[in-house]
């Protein structure tokens, strides 16, 4: 079968790696890719509201190995994550996993992981698009700490959607139905070696496997079809408008190292009772008494369905022809859209901007200039949908 698309169109030589799953997901029909962590990352099958229905009513596989994994074992493996990280991980148990932020001095956002532990000294930090492995290694130079940190050959894909639930039981059996929330179990399918845990990116019940054997990546992809296949299981890229309804920030664009946990709304993630010492303690605490100059906040655009943006949008506020509106902008530029797309559930346009605090109430009018022309747009709360995430716990 000849690929349905042409890799030429974005690589130049071997520099680039593919996933175990990567020949899976060209016979499979990928249509597009983009580069993540240094990999490929399959982004589209079909019609992207197409995935996205397949993703809220049925089940659907993504290969997400681009979540490269950083690992920290050693003696003090405990002690060199803990200070990492804002959290406070002597509240995470052995086979339990926590998101995370890894925070910089000045309060700046490195990278937001999800963490397993897989041991009392011993860490997978599964990483969005960053190169998190060298930050850790500066880091541990003069930490004065014995640890070892590398890239293990681990390779997750997610399995999200209702149906999820029926997929996993078929493969791993009713312990895997026990797992709470952001736990996990060490296990195999068929001498395939696996970490599941109960986590993804999508707002919906789901699960990651990682693969721990890079070898037999096709032969899990094609196992996990197979336990699908009278459900209608479809290979599918992350879907953008489920996360974005869902509140799911993407690290890079809603966040990024210039922004801090309190702007993005992820304050919680800061234990300021934290025993241990953390890189980046003194600038939160600091930016906690002082306050925010700005916040994301969740938006609602007026107007025809808008397609995800490609780049960020210029928000001014006020409302009608540009008046002064919610706060005297003048019309000039005061913020940007960082994430907006169409929402079929909804039928409006939601997303978030990042705006000067006195424009971050809800109900304040604002502008955005989207490809289309400029148009009106509300701040309203978010999540859109399910705001207590009582969809991806049930």
């Amino acid at each position: 079968m000849k690929p349905t698309f042409d890799m030429a169109l974005i690589q130049r030589g071997a520099r680039l790696r593919r996933s175990p799953y990567f020949d899976a997901t060209l016979r499979a029909g990928c249509r597009s890719y983009t580069v993540y962590n240094h990999m490929f990352l399959p982004t589209r099958y079909d019609d992207l509201h197409a995935e996205y229905e397949k993703l809220r009513t049925g089940v659907t596989v993504w290969d997400v190995s681009v979540e490269r994994q950083v690992e920290i074992t050693g003696p003090d493996a405990f002690a060199f994550t803990n200070m990492l990280t804002p959290r406070d991980l002597s509240k995470c148990a052995v086979g339990q996993g926590k998101y995370v932020l890894i925070t910089a001095e000045d309060g700046g956002i490195v990278n937001d992981p999800v963490l397993l532990r897989l041991g009392e000294n011993h860490f997978w930090l599964a990483l969005a698009d960053s190169d998190v492995l060298l930050w850790a290694k500066g880091v541990a130079l003069n930490s004065g700490l014995d640890v070892r940190l590398g890239e293990p050959d681990v390779s997750p894909m997610q399995v999200q959607g209702p149906k999820s639930k029926v997929v996993v039981r078929r493969l791993f059996g009713d312990d895997v139905l026990a797992l709470r929330y952001y736990w996990f179990l060490e296990t195999e399918l068929d001498g395939i070696p696996v970490v599941v845990t109960r986590t993804g990116w999508s707002g919906e019940v789901g699960y990651e496997i990682y693969l721990r054997d890079g070898s037999r990546g096709v032969e899990l992809w094609d196992r996990v079809m197979d336990a699908g296949a009278d459900l209608g299981i479809a290979p599918t890229g992350p879907s953008d408008i489920r996360r974005i309804e869902a509140g799911i920030l993407n690290y890079g664009i809603d966040m990024t190292l210039d922004t801090n946990p309190y702007e993005v709304g992820l304050g919680w993630q800061v234990d300021r009772g934290k025993s241990a010492d953390f890189i980046g303690r003194e600038a939160l605490a600091r930016i906690a008494a002082e306050g925010l100059r700005r916040r994301l906040a969740g938006v609602e655009i007026a107007g025809a369905p808008l397609d995800l943006n490609m780049t960020r949008w210029a928000v001014r506020g006020g409302g009608e022809e540009g008046g002064e509106g919610n706060g005297g902008a003048g019309g000039g530029q005061i913020g940007v859209v960082t994430s907006a797309v169409w929402s079929p559930r909804l039928k409006r346009n939601v997303g978030y901007a990042m705006v000067p605090v006195a424009f971050a109430e809800t109900g304040t009018r604002l502008r955005v200039a989207t490809p289309d022309g400029e148009r009106e747009a509300t701040v309203v709360p978010m999540p859109f949908v399910d705001p207590r995430k009582e969809i991806p716990k049930s």
